[in-house]
């Protein structure tokens, strides 16, 4: 185990690194909204366009968020990583189930165009964050 504040003599030399990724992610995520209320209009009206950005912007501002918050905790002390880690996730996913429950109460019909963004916007910030890692990243570790 790590001691506590223990660091990398490169991690500290290049603090920047935690949230380097960050605006290529929120770039595709605004690029996907966009997209989704597009297809939402067109193929359900304006209920499905709000809704489909929404759940793409939904997925965009918790990864956001845990990306922030969890490159904060490291800086201050990787071993405070994992319980900020967890607590966040049981914080986010009770407030997101609190929203569904009551988005599904109004008989709302952007609820599913809402959860298709939400679907969309994790398969590509997962992809792109993916890419950015397996290509931007990894040129920068090599040289």
């Amino acid at each position: 185990m790590a001691e506590p504040g223990a660091r990398a003599p490169e991690a500290t030399a290049d603090r920047g690194w935690r949230l380097r990724h960050l605006p290529v992610l929120v770039i595709a995520s605004a690029v996907l909204g966009a997209l989704a209320a597009v297809v939402g209009g067109v193929t359900g009206g304006a209920d499905a366009a709000l809704g489909a950005a929404a759940g793409v912007a939904v997925t965009a501002v918790s990864y956001t968020l845990t990306t922030v918050v969890l490159a904060w905790a490291d800086a201050r002390d990787p071993q405070l990583v994992l319980p900020f880690g967890l607590g966040l996730y049981a914080a986010k996913f009770t407030l997101l189930g609190a929203v569904m429950v009551g988005v599904a109460s109004t008989g709302w019909s952007g609820l599913i165009p809402l959860c298709l963004g939400i679907a969309a916007g994790v398969a590509v910030w997962t992809a792109v964050h993916i890419w950015w890692l397996t290509t931007v990243h990894a040129r920068r570790v090599r040289h």
